[in-house]
């Protein structure tokens, strides 16, 4: 995985307006700084400040392996505003994965689904952030849809209609289908697909200004592989493409 430059973070921005920037995540830099005190990406925000007279804030989280869209507020009435948001359900977010398993039968072999499965945290002592299905945990849904086949891989579009901690994660793991490179959800089979987490926010959609603010990221580096062992290529037309990207570009 190509390691994080901070200097090339501005080049990283999708879209841009007065109050909102989407910046492509890379991965591998968690978003903000966390009981490990290393780097994160909230210390490099002066990179984009492009003449604002606050620095940009975190509308939401990716986690520090995922990659793609992640929503920033340029002033504290954005960031409240785009919050509010993301707590509606009003944001429209596509991720793609690779997940390793019995691909061709099981649930995947049905090509498409939806995923609910309530999540709550193994422990509230230690690594409080680890999620496990739980039918007493909070309400978690998911929408998949299969795009691509190898042996033994899958690529899919998900959909998440709530914003659980780890619920991509979780939910792929539940379904059979855990995301290549998941140490903590996949275990020795996800460990043996990948080496780091295939797991990429693909586009992100949400109402601004009477509007639609709106970007696409393309794929990482560390996934094009497997992405292209099931059927992807560069320039492809995304089959799943549901965002109107009108404004997706500053």
């Amino acid at each position: 995985m190509p390691r994080f430059d901070p200097a090339a973070l501005a080049q990283r921005v999708l879209h841009r307006d007065a109050d909102l920037m989407i910046i492509d995540k890379p991965a591998g830099i968690a978003v903000h700084r966390g009981p490990g005190a290393g780097d994160n990406l909230e210390a490099h925000f002066e990179q984009l400040r492009f003449g604002a007279p606050t620095l940009p804030g975190l509308a939401h989280r990716l986690d520090k392996d995922t990659s793609g869209c992640l929503v920033l507020g340029r002033s504290r009435e954005a960031l409240a505003q785009a919050g509010r948001l993301f707590r509606d359900g009003k944001v429209r977010k596509t991720y793609w994965a690779v997940v390793a398993g019995p691909v061709a039968a099981g649930p995947l072999a049905q090509g498409s689904g939806r995923i609910e499965a309530p999540l709550a945290r193994r422990s509230h002592e230690t690594r409080s952030w680890w999620m496990k299905v739980d039918a007493e945990g909070d309400a978690a849904v998911t929408d998949w849809r299969v795009l691509g086949r190898a042996d033994g891989l899958a690529w899919l579009e998900l959909k998440p209609l709530t914003g659980r901690t780890h619920q991509l994660r979780v939910h792929c793991a539940h379904l059979g289908a855990p995301i290549a490179g998941d140490r903590i959800y996949g275990g020795d089979l996800a460990s043996a697909a990948a080496r780091h987490l295939q797991l990429h926010a693909r586009a992100v959609s949400l109402p601004w200004k009477g509007g639609i603010a709106a970007a696409e990221a393309a794929p990482p580096e560390h996934m094009a592989a497997l992405l292209e062992a099931c059927g992807w290529s560069a320039g492809l037309e995304d089959p799943a493409a549901a965002h109107d990207l009108s404004t997706a570009r500053a």
